[in-house]
């Protein structure tokens, strides 16, 4: 008997030591899943610090005209070729970030972000008129420095992509997924702020009076490539998805609970959800081996399979073109406003005016960079707050809503619509727009901060929101093209905004009672310079807005489909 007893209890000790040996095998394996994310998440807000020196251009762009000579319809072709690298590569960017990784990326990034800031910077000096007014005889054409900032424009959009990607994928299970998407944007547009305090305050010039002048537009471009190079390939080490297979397979779940996939190809050829599985072999080991190959390819076929799918459907829901049409009506005179802030400036006081007295086109990146920072991170945290709770509809993400859901008790008593959120930071944009048009700020420089902080605070949230649905939506799975797709828009828009407002600039410029005293009919001043062009983005801007109202509440658009947005 005593035997008998002795035994059981043996078992029973081994088998609670095998349990616990499991639970803490579970438990270590989890922690070190936690320590990638987050590792990954750190690397992914350095990458979005750094990445978004392109949003100081207006730092340098009026130096492009007057140490350069370039007109300003020159200067504008300067960005808007920056632009379009940005934008339009996003969804093979992005359709390879889904598929590759991200780290991928982050290393082409590192080297187009060093070849484009060096050939930048060695285009400008070969050409530029120092302080002193001494003009070299000879520099290097325009269109070297726009394929400089092409290059930049690739290098940008391949850092930015692979880091918000690899948050998006990483937290969206989080209940906190918009803090966590918000987090690497607004990071982007904060690299502004410093770069530009950078620029402004360490690497500039000294005037012939002894006194801090212009940024040093050379020495600005070494530190970029430099400071590029070193955290892109920082990314290329730390940027990782966690569980990226987990994320395939519930997907592919959802897809086949909600009736979507009967007899689909993929299927039939697996023999329904029989992954990988292979005839019995005589030799253990060899079967063994045979069946975790067939696995690795059957699971890489799977998640190709599953993003192709996502992508065909994505691409024929009619409300993700109005999505994208209320993006690009919004986005494009946010993006000019940016670029052109420089010149903007320069239009508000005559040419003899004292310099001292005037505004600095840093102070404003700096004032957007802030606004734009803060505006990501509130609605993101506002949108985790107050959002409605996913219905589980099968054109949203179910399991990652139901797992971004906070308990029963946490609830709020009453919910807004991110679409809400969406269309009422755009009102905010177009108010700075409707400000600046007026002639509210003209000869009162001390008042353009309201501008900057309005546009700054509404592009911020535009941009931080729009992907943010993209993902509540459609889900994360196949994140980096759907946004990639959406993504390509400002490039045109930027690119149209860019073009109006040089062209009203230019034609303003050479009008008698406008015109500046110069050789060279180059630059201007009043508010004829910008009236007309900021009156009409405003307007756009409300196109955007009502689009965006007929996707969420018009006829088959997203509450009619019972999807929470």
């Amino acid at each position: 008997m005593a035997s008998t007893t002795s035994r059981i209890l043996a078992n029973d000790s081994d088998s609670f030591r095998s349990s616990n040996a499991s639970t803490n095998s579970s438990i270590a394996r989890n922690k070190k899943r936690n320590i990638q994310r987050y590792v990954a998440f750190s690397s992914a807000i350095l990458s979005c610090l750094c990445a978004g020196s392109i949003t100081t251009y207006s730092l340098y762009g009026h130096l492009f005209q007057e140490r350069l000579r370039y007109t300003q319809l020159q200067v504008n072709y300067v960005i808007i070729g920056a632009e379009l690298a940005l934008y339009l590569p996003v969804s093979v960017l992005g359709y390879l970030c889904d598929r590759i990784g991200p780290a991928p990326l982050s290393f082409m990034a590192s080297v187009l972000f060093t070849v484009g800031y060096l050939l930048a910077a060695f285009t400008y000096k070969s050409g530029a008129k120092d302080v002193m007014g001494y003009t070299h005889e000879r520099g290097w054409p325009l269109w070297v420095m726009i394929a400089a900032f092409v290059v930049i424009g690739l290098g940008t959009t391949c850092m930015y992509l692979s880091a918000v990607t690899t948050c998006a994928k990483n937290f969206g299970k989080s209940k906190y997924r918009g803090v966590a998407l918000a987090s690497p944007i607004a990071a982007f547009g904060l690299s502004g702020m410093w770069q530009a305090q950078i620029g402004a305050r360490v690497l500039y010039e000294r005037t012939f009076s002894g006194k801090k002048g212009d940024v040093d537009v050379f020495k600005y471009f070494v530190f970029l490539a430099i400071t590029l190079l070193v955290v892109g390939l920082i990314g290329t080490v730390f940027l990782k998805i966690v569980d990226e297979d987990e994320l395939i397979d519930e997907a592919v779940d959802e897809l086949e609970r909600s009736g979507l996939l009967e007899d689909n190809a993929f299927f039939r050829r697996n023999g329904g959800r029989n992954y990988g599985t292979v005839e019995d072999l005589s030799d253990e080991e060899a079967a063994e081996v045979r069946r975790a190959k067939d696995q690795e390819d059957e699971e890489a076929r799977k998640k190709t399979w599953l993003l192709n799918e996502e992508t065909a459907r994505f691409l024929k829901d009619r409300t993700m073109w109005f999505l994208a049409a209320g993006f690009f009506f919004v986005s494009g005179p946010g993006e000019a406003f940016l670029t052109n802030l420089g010149t903007i400036i320069g239009t508000l006081y005559p040419p003899s005016a004292d310099p001292d007295q005037t505004t600095s086109a840093a102070t404003h990146v700096s004032i957007v960079a802030i606004t734009s920072t803060i505006a990501r991170i509130l609605f993101g945290t506002l949108t985790d707050v107050f959002a409605p709770a996913p219905t589980g509809h099968p054109n949203q993400s179910l399991s990652n809503s139901l797992a971004s859901l906070p308990p029963q008790n946490e609830r709020t008593p009453f919910a807004i619509s991110r679409i809400a959120f969406l269309i009422f930071t755009a009102l905010i944009l177009s108010l700075g727009q409707v400000i600046l048009a007026s002639g509210l700020v003209q000869n009162h420089g001390e008042r353009f901060w309201l501008v900057s902080t309005l546009i700054g605070m509404g592009y911020g949230a535009i941009f931080s929101l729009t992907p943010l649905i993209i993902t509540v939506i459609w889900g994360v799975e196949n994140f980096g093209t759907n946004w990639g797709i959406v993504a390509m828009v400002p490039a045109f828009g930027a690119g149209a905004w860019g073009i109006v407002y040089s062209t009203v600039y230019q034609w303003a410029a050479k009008q008698p009672t406008y015109k500046q005293d110069t050789a060279e009919e180059v630059l201007c001043y009043g508010k004829l310079c910008y009236e007309g062009s900021f009156w009409a983005m405003a307007v756009s801007v409300w196109i955007g807005c009502a689009l965006w109202v007929w996707a969420w509440k018009g006829r088959g658009g997203w509450t009619a489909r019972g999807i929470a947005v």
